[in-house]
């Protein structure tokens, strides 16, 4: 039985002749970046094998490793097998995220109570936890973290996909992760905030479909084939040490509904929350995220969509992309005398997250350095006293755009394909909904952006990319975490809940792909702002 050790620790790790070495690792919590599950295409489990190790390299790996880091032993986890005893060295540490807790919080009716309770955001990226006390609503104490699903997948859908590949125990250790991380987050709460578990009377939780279905232990593969019908879409109501949270043996959790497998109760919250429902005006919410999810009051309507924006735009799928954490370029300025960057936490920069590759794009297209097709600009077009020139280099004959020397951070063609598709699809999805509304991005009174990723995307960005035209730029309206605001208000009110399970039932769906001329759209959506480019100083 080989053993695998890890360099600068005492762990030594003993699996199966020919294990996969990631398999392993993510087994025994060792944290190692793997966006797409170990599919092979994202390119970040990147290990470094040490001593006299062989491993036959693959095109994959010839793809995304250069030359010399594979002359150094670095290898994707994914794509390694463990044949005999190894030593292998960790390159990336967890970090912690910049997660979002906050949010608009409305004027409601509290109906008060004895006992506390929780509320829960459940994202895809990131878990939010806020501990109540229901006899005057005072928030006791909040915990937030990345979800611990991650190690099955970034999205939904790869860790739907795990769950195909592992259909033994996939969905319960889906379901696992996010309950003992509740679990954590609630021992947390309550040990500052001075509160036994077993007082806790109440935990709303609001999350997209696939995550509810998760949390609650019931398969969700369904919601990655068509015809794409979730098991439940109703609020769920259950006891809390059915599904294994520890708190009190009576304590109930309440999940909030969603309207389809991909309008959640993350949006039905947030819709509930923004006052969609009482809207008289023309007012577009959305959630940008893997998924853009977004909703339009018109007339007394309430009309929806999903859009697969992909991850490109929380730092997944980009050739130096990371998530939002110390390290992670958030804002790029393109100047006369070179690049400048803003880092979360003020470190050295190590990668860009998804505000930064929206900045990054957002100056290309300002400066000339990118096409409106999203092509960059020929280098021998641009003079070598142009300081722009230095910016852009060859890879062959690929174009890239140079951020950072040390260490290297870039753009490349391919990373821009990404945001463009990504941009196509949010867009299409806005203009979609107002066509079948009939009417014009003219007439929307209101722009409300909710969510942890949206929040922190500039208006500069939001217009200057093109996923919205610049005449809505003073009509944006950030609204924060609205999905945790709307379980916060489930739990202080029985109101609260019978009427967000009316408006759920009130909000219709539009699938995308079946509306008509939808490719034109796209196609068309895809196409960046072509006008307002800077002109430089020769």
């Amino acid at each position: 039985m080989p053993v695998i050790k890890i360099k600068g620790t005492d762990i030594r790790l003993n699996c199966e002749q020919a294990e996969n070495l990631l398999t392993v690792l993510l087994r025994e919590h060792i944290f190692v970046e793997n966006p797409c599950s170990g599919k092979g295409t994202c390119g970040k489990c990147r290990v470094r094998l040490l001593g006299e190790w062989e491993n036959k390299v693959s095109e994959t790996e010839e793809k995304f490793l250069k030359k010399e880091e594979i002359k150094e032993g670095i290898r994707l986890a994914c794509l390694t097998d463990v044949t005999d005893d190894m030593e292998i060295e960790l390159l990336t540490q967890e970090k912690a995220g910049k997660v979002m807790t906050s949010g608009y919080m409305p004027d409601f009716q509290k109906e008060f109570r004895q006992g506390f309770g929780i509320a829960v955001d459940i994202g895809t990226t990131t878990v939010v936890t806020e501990l109540v006390n229901m006899k005057d609503g005072m928030i006791l104490a909040q915990d937030s973290m990345i979800n611990p699903q991650k190690q099955f997948g970034l999205d939904v859908l790869t860790r739907i996909t795990y769950e195909y590949d592992h259909p033994d125990d996939g969905v319960g250790k889906l379901q696992k992760a996010i309950v003992d991380a509740l679990n954590h987050m609630i021992e947390n709460m309550c040990t500052k905030a001075g509160v036994f578990p077993e007082n806790i009377a109440e935990i709303d939780v609001a999350a997209n479909c696939t995550m509810l279905h998760m949390l609650l232990g019931i398969d969700a593969r369904q919601i990655g084939h068509a015809p794409y019908q979730p098991v439940f879409k109703e609020a769920q109501t259950i006891k809390a040490q059915k599904i294994g949270i520890r708190a009190g043996k009576e304590t109930i959790l309440y999940c909030l509904p969603s309207v389809s497998s991909y309008i959640g109760a993350d949006i039905v919250a947030g819709a509930y929350v923004c006052g969609l429902q009482k809207e008289k005006e023309n007012v577009l919410f959305i959630d940008i995220g893997t998924n853009g999810e977004i909703v339009l009051a018109s007339g007394g309507k309430l009309l929806s969509c999903s859009c697969a924006a992909g991850p490109a735009l929380e730092g997944m799928n980009i050739t130096c992309g990371m998530r939002a954490a110390d390290g992670a370029i958030e804002e790029v300025h393109i100047e006369q005398g070179g690049v400048k960057v803003q880092v979360i936490g003020g470190e050295s920069p190590e990668g860009l997250c998804g505000s930064g590759i929206l900045s990054v794009m957002k100056e290309l297209l300002r400066t000339g350095i990118v096409k409106n097709t999203g092509v960059f600009v020929k280098k021998e077009a641009i003079p070598d006293s142009d300081f722009r020139s230095s910016l852009i280099r060859l890879n062959g004959t690929k174009r890239e755009f140079i951020i950072n020397h040390d260490p290297e951070i870039f753009v490349t063609q391919g990373d821009i394909r990404q945001i463009q598709l990504a941009k196509g699809a949010i867009l299409s999805g806005f203009l979609a909904l107002l066509n079948r509304a009939g009417i014009s991005m003219e007439e929307l009174s209101k722009v409300l952006i909710a969510g942890q990723f949206g929040a922190h995307l500039p208006a500069e960005s939001l217009v200057g990319t093109g996923i919205l035209p610049e005449f809505v730029k003073d009509k944006i309206i950030y609204v924060g975490n609205s999905s945790k605001t709307g379980a916060y208000m489930t739990l202080m009110s029985a109101k609260a809940k019978r009427e967000i399970e009316i408006l759920a039932e009130d909000i219709s769906y539009m699938e995308l792909a079946e509306t008509e001329n939808y490719e034109r759209l796209f196609t068309e959506s895809m196409i960046f702002p072509g006008k307002g480019r800077e002109k430089w100083k020769r």
